[in-house]
Order: structure tokens, then sequence, then C-alpha cells
């Protein structure tokens, strides 16, 4: 199926959006995300195809024939680019860049290259330059295409193109294993950090949630920061933190606004922002906050249950903060601004708000009032001695 776009008004390049239905719960027919995305990068997406298969060609993804259809399409609206919703192995990209005569890029890539234009500090670059290595170590054999491999002469096995890609290949391990090392020692830095707050016994509480979500608008309003906020995929990659005055306890929090999640965010992209994620690791309490405008916003809390399981942070208390209120139709209005919500079965304090106009922040410092009261009241427990935990001690 092809839908037309109505291109914006963009110098950006004209670009084709294609996917592929496997049968798969969560396929987006329409694209929209992928689209964001492509925006997000720098792209004007101009048109997007879509076909079903029961697995994917092992040469060209779509077949054959789809890629004629795609070839053909994308010479009539001039498109500049092709992007994928799923990965693409190197040989089925590069096979797709000589059938289409065109640049051929994939979800992850799009992911890469945001995060590339987004990452501000020391740490959020030297993560991005990781992951973007990583992904790049697998794709030698269509970055050096254009060196066959040679042979000829007397005891000659290789040529050229050979020597380059070994010589490449060692090229990014070498810069893998430095860029690792020098996370290393960042991560060093952010646990020092760590253990001066918790000296100053400081309750430690951060964003998560889909990317988009609205949590740095939320983190704005609540601390009174000039954190970059936009409504747009990825808009904060580094971690920012910020103290937070609860007047009702006569105290201060530590409030931290992390990376947003996204649906199949990739794996080397969890590794290399490991450090950054570390944050909601170490956290006492998780604002997981929802577009609750979206009408994906369910699977989207599922997307990051996913991902902060992934990271070792499933079991730390949340309050859900459902945001956007202010674009959500009159029918979709809650009944009451606060309640209980089941999250992997475990009841959850819920509330309902909109940062951008300030409804409901107060019912967020009250429920991290209580969530901080809860927090003080539970008996401490030390694992040299289990009794302590029956005994109350």
């Amino acid at each position: 199926m092809t839908n037309l776009l109505q291109p914006p008004d963009s110098p950006n390049a004209p670009a084709l959006l294609v996917g592929v239905d496997f049968g798969l719960p969560h396929f987006d027919d329409k694209l929209e995300e992928l689209g964001l995305l492509a925006q997000t990068a720098g792209l004007c997406p101009v048109a997007r195809v879509t076909c079903k298969r029961r697995a994917p060609d092992p040469a060209l993804f779509v077949g054959s024939g789809k890629a004629d259809e795609i070839k053909t399409l994308a010479a009539q609206l001039g498109a500049q680019e092709v992007v994928f919703e799923q990965s693409l192995s190197p040989a089925q990209q590069r096979n797709l860049e000589r059938h289409l005569e065109l640049p051929v890029n994939d979800r992850t890539m799009l992911i890469l290259q945001i995060f590339s234009q987004r990452a501000r500090s020391h740490e959020g670059k030297l993560q991005v330059e990781l992951a973007r290595l990583q992904y790049l170590s697998t794709r030698l054999v269509r970055r050096w295409s254009h060196l066959e491999r040679q042979s000829g002469g007397i005891g000659m096995r290789g040529g050229p193109g050979e020597t380059q890609i070994e010589l490449d290949r060692r090229m990014i391990g070498d810069n893998i294993k430095r860029i690792k090392d020098r996370l290393v020692k960042v991560k060093r830095q952010r646990q020092t950090q760590r253990r001066q707050r918790d000296r100053r016994e400081a309750f430690n509480i951060s964003l998560v949630g889909y990317t988009n979500a609205g949590k740095s608008t939320l983190f704005n309003a609540m601390v009174k920061a000039r954190a970059y906020a936009a409504d747009q995929l990825f808009a904060t990659l580094d971690t920012t933190t910020r103290q937070l005055y609860l007047g009702e306890l006569g105290r201060t929090v530590s409030l931290s606004d992390t990376v947003g999640f996204i649906r199949d965010l990739p794996h080397g992209l969890i590794d290399a922002f490991q450090a950054t994620l570390q944050e909601a690791v170490d956290a006492d309490l998780l604002l997981h906050v929802v577009d609750y405008s979206s009408v994906d916003h369910v699977d989207q809390i599922a997307q990051v249950q996913q991902v902060l399981s992934e990271i070792g942070a499933s079991d730390i208390p949340q309050v859900l903060v459902f945001n956007k209120l202010d674009a959500v139709a009159t029918e979709g209005q809650p009944a009451v601004m606060q309640d209980v919500y089941e999250l992997d079965g475990r009841p959850t304090p819920r509330v309902f708000i909109s940062a951008r106009q300030g409804q409901g922040l107060p019912l967020v410092r009250q429920l991290l009032v209580d969530q901080v009261l809860t927090a003080h009241s539970q008996p401490a427990f030390d694992p040299d001695f289990p009794e302590s935990r029956e005994a109350g001690l």
C-alpha cells in the first residue's frame, strides 16, 4: 500500500518511508513514529509504502517486486533517501542501495543521527559516538563495497580492499575501547556524586517516560529550570539534576530529567547510555510521565516498563503522571484528577496534569511528599541481619 503525504514547506531532503507488516503486534501501518523520527533527523517524508510478508527477503528485505515499486515512486517524487521502519542487515542495506540507487537507512540509524545532533554534554557525546561506532562496525562491508577483494599474482590472496577493511575494523575497535575506558571514568564520577548525595540523605527522583511525553516541560515547571523542551522526539539526551524544595516537608529532594525511551530502542544505545540511565537505576522514586493525548499511551507505558526492566529499575516505586491533559478532547477528560493505576500487577498512584499549563502540579508535589514520608517510615533493611525485616529493626 502506498500513501502520498502532503510535503511541508521544508528545505529538508525528501524521504520515502517503508514499513513491512510481518504479522507482529504493534505494527504502525501509518508509520507515524517513523515519520516523526525522520523529521527530527532533518528529513521531509513525502510518501509511505507498506506491505505484508511472512518473512524478510534475505537480499532486499521487501522482495524485488516491491523494491522496483519503491524505486519508481522515489523517482516520481524526487525522494533523496529511503528509510525503513525495521532494522536492516548490512547486506540488505547494501543490496537495496545498489537496487534503488539511493541512500537507504533504517530506524536504528535515524535514532543514532538524532542522538548525534542532540548530545551536548561530554558524556552524551561519548555515548553517542560509542553507539555510532558499534553500529558502523557491522556496516564495513557496505562502506567499503567499492574496494573489491582482488586476487592475482603469485602468492597473493587478497588485495587493497581486504587490507583497508581490516585496518578500518582495527581502528574502529581501538576507538570503541578508548571511548569505553573514558565512559568508565565518567561513571565513576557520577558514582562519587551519588555517594555525596547519599551522605546528605538526599531523596532521589528521576523522570522517565516515552520520548516526547513532556518530561522536560514538567521538569522545568517543577524546579523553575530552563532545560531544553520541545514538541519533538528526543529533545533531551543529557541528564539534568536540580534540587526541588518541598515546603510541606521543609527539605529538598533531588530531581533528574533523563533521556526518553522509544519502541525498539537499539540495544547498543541502551548499553551506550548506561551511565545516563543509571540515574533511573539509583533513584528512590520514578516519576513516569505519560503522554495521555496519544492513542498509543498504553503501549508506550509497556515499552517504558520493558526498558526499565532491562536496566534493572523495574522494582523502584513509581508515580504515574498522565500529561498533556490540555490536548485531550472533552469526552476523554478523567472523572477524577488522582486515582490508582494497575501497573504490572501493582497498584500505582496516578495523577492527571498539563505541565505546559501548570494544571495538576500541586497534586504532583503532594504525591512526592507522600512518597518521601512513606519511604522514611519504612524500617531499613540490613542485609547482614535478615531477621531485621521481620522484627522491624
